[in-house]
């Protein structure tokens, strides 16, 4: 074998090739008995000097016959060969060819060899080349893919392969964008074409490489691309080369959230703002769902105790992208004492960052009082303090659960260096919240902190409160359960700000809870509520006289009822905006109501309307500080609320933020209160109604009718009590009734509620019975059955409704509906 090797050819090809082989047949003696033009050409021998001739006197050197020899009987015996061997030119100089021999029978004793032989160099080159390309499709650490024309896939790698967890079969004749998700397609696509229609070469450009099954897994890649084109110059396609650069492109986008937070985070004196600008910056470049807790001395402006982060922590800030991670986690405003052992408690006591790259959540929330959730949900939390001056402010809780790579110690050293910047502005903005969090302390112990959950409306609120240390308002909003699984929704505005409003308000919602344990009308209770206001400002008249100070003398207030059953809205208001009504499709539009006058103003009648609402609607009630903002053009304000809040379903808690984010960019002027209901219906197998004529027979028949319908429910345990009550409150029904029909109905919801309806206007009350009474004993009775009874009146008469907690299960639990 003689002569240079050259590593790599610029086009390969087979050296056995016809055109490139010389071919040569011998007989089963060894004879040459065919012999090509090309063996001529490489070796000098005609075929007339060689045919006829055994191979191995004419073509093998006599120090050679033993290797020849040998690869004889290996051909043999293998009935083929391949191999390297020596041949004699006729110049008598000795080469090294490749020998592919093989078998060929004509008859069953005419046995012949045909060999392709080609000079040993080529083989070799032929060889190398075969290899490299064999090890950049099946060894190579970088990407290769070849397409065609139409950019499908005509051969990948195996580094390529893994990455998109396909086969180099499977890939095969697909696009490259086919495995990749839509938006991060369309950027692959466009930049092969690019190459493919210009020629020029794509080097070194990063992309976005999210893979369709696994779209939430970041990855990014560093593409180099170029055409392939034939001798001619004919375009076959593109060619290119893909390198994983995920984890230099995180250290790159490190960088830029420290250069960013930097110019972010602490742009004014206020501790709320800092830390809400600390979480927007973390979220969701770092973490998934931030949140910042400061000592609450630190919270209310004093100095952090210096002998480490001991004592209870307030919920400062917190944002999610996941409704799952938001159910587990503290509201806003809330302040904890976080158990021994746990990250949070552990980062505030070292004033360490503690770094937990898997952690039950099920488990870390139990611990933190949040009762049952799912197990097994997994996360990667990170808890970093705040430090200012050699003292512990608080700490910040990064979590991730969207992204399957957990937290490491790069992201550790990052959120440290976030916290440590954030912590610098807290410190010097801590001195100016005291009067501000005493403010909003007072607002807050006003209004309600926790809304029922009625099986009537699913709520979502908002309360904003006015910017500044002294905007303390009159606005509030209030969910109030009512008999017969009906619910009241309220919300009303105090004019004025200061004490005074915050005080008046105070008043007004007690007093709407009183009025509503009456089961009055909406129109009724307005009218209630506006003598009380009257009588609040002749109170702060004599309060005030002779001394200045800010008068409150009116209210508004919208007042709404709902009954799930008729899917009816009862709906009265005094001076206040009217509600919006998103239909289940989508559309939203004002409620046409009558406007009524503000509380305060007396004598002037309320009026009550009746809206129908479909199952799914959202009923959305506000104060004026929502539409009027900034502007005063409440049309405008009115319009841009059915603007956001129409649309596709979504949960109220979603909308409620939409409409917050839309109508209030920044801290408005005048407070905000912001009440969201999704109407809910009873199912029809959950409530019986059946109308009885007023005869002697109404109570039996009651009865009747009321052990069936428990027995359908399985409630066959409550059947004795049940029983009695129905049987006293129709036979009152029928005594006093006047002679109109009766109707009985229950429901079958959180509780058991019996209602029975006349057309009287007369109430029950319950008395002692004397021991010669004859009667008076039986609402007695009833209310001793009963978890409780009242009586709601109509224009048509009156409705004596009860409700009966269900037996306990086996277990201990509730025996009633999950709902």
């Amino acid at each position: 074998m003689t002569g240079p090797v050259t590593l790599i050819s610029e086009s390969p090809e087979d050296p056995y090739s016809h055109g490139r082989a010389a071919s040569v047949v011998l007989d089963r003696h060894g004879l040459v008995i065919g012999w090509s033009e090309r063996a001529r050409t490489l070796v000098g021998w005609s075929a007339e000097e060689v045919l006829g001739r055994p191979a191995v006197e004419v073509l093998v050197d006599p120090d050679d016959h033993a290797e020849v020899f040998e690869a004889t009987a290996a051909c043999v015996r293998q009935r083929g060969w391949f191999g390297t061997v020596p041949v004699r030119t006729r110049e008598g100089r000795r080469l090294g060819f490749g020998i592919r021999a093989r078998q060929v029978i004509r008859a069953e004793r005419l046995r012949e060899w045909y060999l392709v032989a080609a000079p040993a160099e080529e083989v070799v080159q032929w060889e190398i080349d075969r290899s490299v390309m064999d090890g950049l499709f099946r060894r190579s650490p970088i990407g290769l893919a070849v397409h065609d024309t139409d950019l499908n896939i005509l051969r990948i790698n195996r580094a390529i392969a893994r990455i998109g967890g396909v086969t180099p079969e499977e890939a095969r004749g697909h696009r490259i964008g086919d495995f990749l998700v839509e938006a991060d397609a369309r950027i692959v696509d466009a930049g092969l074409r690019k190459v493919l229609e210009t020629g020029d070469p794509m080097i070194f450009t990063e992309q976005p490489c999210r893979m369709a099954t696994m779209p939430g897994k970041e990855r990014f890649v560093s593409v180099s691309a170029f055409r392939v084109e034939d001798a001619s110059g004919r375009v076959l396609g593109v060619t290119d080369l893909v390198e994983d650069v995920t984890d230099r492109h995180r250290a790159r986008r490190r960088l830029a959230l420290l250069t960013e937070t930097g110019a972010s985070v602490g742009t004014t004196l206020d501790v709320e703002t800092t830390a809400q600008e600390l979480v927007r910056a973390a979220v969701p470049d770092l973490a998934d769902c931030v949140s910042v807790d400061l000592l609450e001395s630190v919270s209310r402006g004093e100095e952090p105790v210096a002998e480490g982060g001991a004592g209870p922590v307030r919920r400062t800030a917190c944002l999610t992208v996941t409704a799952e991670t938001e159910r587990l986690l503290f509201r806003v405003g809330t302040v904890n004492s976080f158990p021994e052992g746990t990250p949070q408690a552990r980062c505030l006591s070292t004033g360490l960052p503690v770094l937990e790259p898997s952690i039950d959540v099920s488990e870390n929330a139990r611990a933190l009082g949040h009762g049952e959730v799912p197990p097994g949900v997994m996360h990667s939390l990170m808890v970093v303090p705040l430090k200012a001056r050699g003292l512990v402010l608080g700490f910040v809780s990064l979590w991730r659960s969207q992204l399957p790579e957990p937290f490491e110690e790069d992201d550790l050293t990052l959120a440290s260096e976030l916290a440590a910047r954030a912590a610098l502005s807290l410190d010097n903005a801590r001195r100016f919240t005291q009067q501000h969090r005493a403010a909003l302390a007072l607002q807050r112990r006003l209004l309600p902190r926790e809304l029922p959950v009625h099986p009537a409306v699913v709520v979502a609120h908002r309360y904003m409160p006015a910017g500044g240390a002294t905007g303390v308002g009159g606005d509030w909003f209030d969910v109030i359960p009512l008999s017969g699984a009906r619910v009241a929704l309220v919300v009303g505005d105090v004019v004025g700000h200061g004490i005074n409003a915050a005080a008046t308000m105070g008043r007004l919602r007690t007093a709407v809870h009183t009025l509503a344990d009456l089961d009055l009308d909406p129109d009724e209770v307005l009218s209630h509520l506006d003598d009380l206001v009257n009588r609040l400002a002749g109170e702060q008249e004599q309060d005030i006289e002779g001394a200045p100070g800010e008068q409150v003398v009116g209210a508004t207030c919208l007042y709404a009822v709902y009954d799930p059953v008729s899917r009816r809205c009862s709906v009265a208001r005094a001076g206040h905006p009217p509600p919006v009504v998103v239909t289940p499709e989508g559309e939203a539009a004002v409620a046409e109501l009558p406007a009524g006058p503000p509380l305060g103003l007396g004598g002037l009648p309320f009026e009550s309307a009746e809206l129908t609402l479909p199952e799914n609607s959202v009923l959305a009630l506000y104060t004026n500080g929502l539409v009027e903002g900034a502007s005063p053009d409440m049309e405008a304000g009115l319009a841009e609320l059915c603007a956001v809040m129409a649309g596709a379903r979504r949960p109220v808690e979603e909308m409620a933020q939409a409409v917050v984010e839309r109508m209030l960019p920044a801290r408005p002027n005048d407070d905000v209160a912001l009440l969201l209901a999704r109407t809910l219906t009873l199912a029809p197998e959950s409530v019986a109604t059946w109308e009885l004529p007023a005869e002697p027979t109404a109570p039996a028949r009651a009865r009747r009718l009321t052990a069936d319908q428990l027995t359908a429910w399985g409630l066959e345990a409550m059947t004795f009590a049940t029983e009695l009550i129905v049987s006293e409150l129709v036979t009152n029904a029928y005594r006093y009734a006047g002679g109109g029909p009766l109707t009985l109905r229950l429901i079958h919801h959180q509780r058991l509620i019996c209602e029975v309806s006349d057309t009287s206007s007369t109430s029950p009350h319950l008395r002692r019975a004397r021991s010669t009474d004859e009667g008076g004993r039986g609402l007695l009775l009833v209310a001793q059955l009963t978890a409780r009874w009242g009586t709601r009146h109509s224009r048509d008469g009156k409705t004596v409704w009860t409700e009966q907690n269900f037996p306990p299960l086996p277990g201990g639990a509730d025996g009633g509906p999950a709902g």
